[in-house]
């Protein structure tokens, strides 16, 4: 069927969790208390990669990419939901609807990326240490990166565009707190399989090829830390690569839950839980994860906090 530009309303309509209204206030409460501290958190962790000196590394390089992800990942959802949660009128423009599926997308399949970009590091810094300061060099990581965000935006741009050209028939009912592409191509009508398959061969991609990488490289760093003969220095690798590991599954779990099977297949209340779980808890752990975990930060922190103390005396 021919895209239908005239089926487009000016706003969409978010159900969100109409038909549960008892869940919108400790729902908006929670959404409340995250952000603000999911926000907080990636500050500090940048701040506090730029300003310590022994930070400056190419693994806190992308720390801290990952953590201006996850503010502007956030930022692309969370005020709409609490716009949606906290008050009656449930509406999006349709404008606002096609930006919040730019920014979330690209953000989204950024972040898949870099994480297995980081666990490169990782592997060439446990596995290839005399190697690293020169495979793992200024350059390499810049351009690791802007690969990362131009495929990130590739995918956004190409798959969002596509999905908005579906026609929608009049429909502006959205079963959902945001503009996520599997709900819109399951709310479209006319043939959409094209589209469906579209999504899941490009989120092969961007989900399953990275994470087969992912557990590739932790597999070659398991077998390269039972060699190290320094207990104190299998207890380091292991706290630094057991925190990069929880990330990477609380991401990818629900992202491949939600991206990899057809979205007419998707049940009514499934994006709305993974969009929570994976847009809005995930990025709030991550600061956590990361910091407790790992004793420079901790120590980083703890410098940045005294000097904060200490200027205002």
């Amino acid at each position: 069927m021919e895209p239908n530009n005239k089926s487009h309303p000016k706003e969409f309509i978010l159900l969100g969790f109409a038909d549960r209204p008892w869940l919108e206030l400790p729902l908006f409460i929670i959404l409340l208390i995250t952000y603000p501290t999911a926000m907080m958190g990636n500050i500090a962790i940048i701040l506090v990669s730029k300003l310590d000196p022994r930070l400056h590394s190419p693994m806190y390089f992308f720390l801290t990419n990952l953590s201006f992800l996850d503010m502007c990942y956030t930022t692309s959802i969370v005020p709409q939901m609490l716009f949606n949660l906290g008050t009656s009128k449930k509406t999006i423009s349709y404008m606002g609807c096609a930006v919040q599926l730019y920014l979330f997308h690209m953000m989204a399949g950024t972040e898949c990326l870099l994480l297995a970009v980081m666990s490169f590091d990782r592997y060439v810094a446990i596995c290839k240490p005399l190697y690293y300061t020169l495979i793992m060099n200024r350059r390499v990581c810049i351009l690791l990166v802007a690969t990362v965000w131009l495929s990130g935006m590739t995918y956004a741009v190409s798959e969002a565009t596509v999905t908005l050209q579906l026609p929608l028939c009049g429909r502006n009912t959205l079963d959902h707190l945001l503009c996520e592409i599997p709900v819109l191509i399951k709310t479209a009508c006319g043939e959409k399989a094209a589209n469906e398959l579209t999504l899941s061969v490009v989120c092969i991609f961007f989900l399953a090829v990275p994470l087969c990488l992912i557990l590739v490289s932790y597999a070659c760093i398991g077998h390269a830390v039972f060699k190290i003969k320094s207990s104190e220095g299998r207890k380091k690798a292991f706290g630094t690569c057991s925190s990069h590991l929880t990330v990477v599954f609380l991401l990818y779990g629900p992202a491949i839950s939600m991206y990899l099977q057809p979205p007419s297949s998707i049940s009514r209340d499934q994006p709305k839980f993974m969009a929570l779980f994976y847009g809005v808890v995930t990025p709030a752990l991550n600061p956590f994860i990361y910091t407790l975990r790992n004793k420079d930060v901790k120590g980083a922190l703890g410098n940045l906090m005294r000097k904060i103390f200490t200027s205002k005396r």
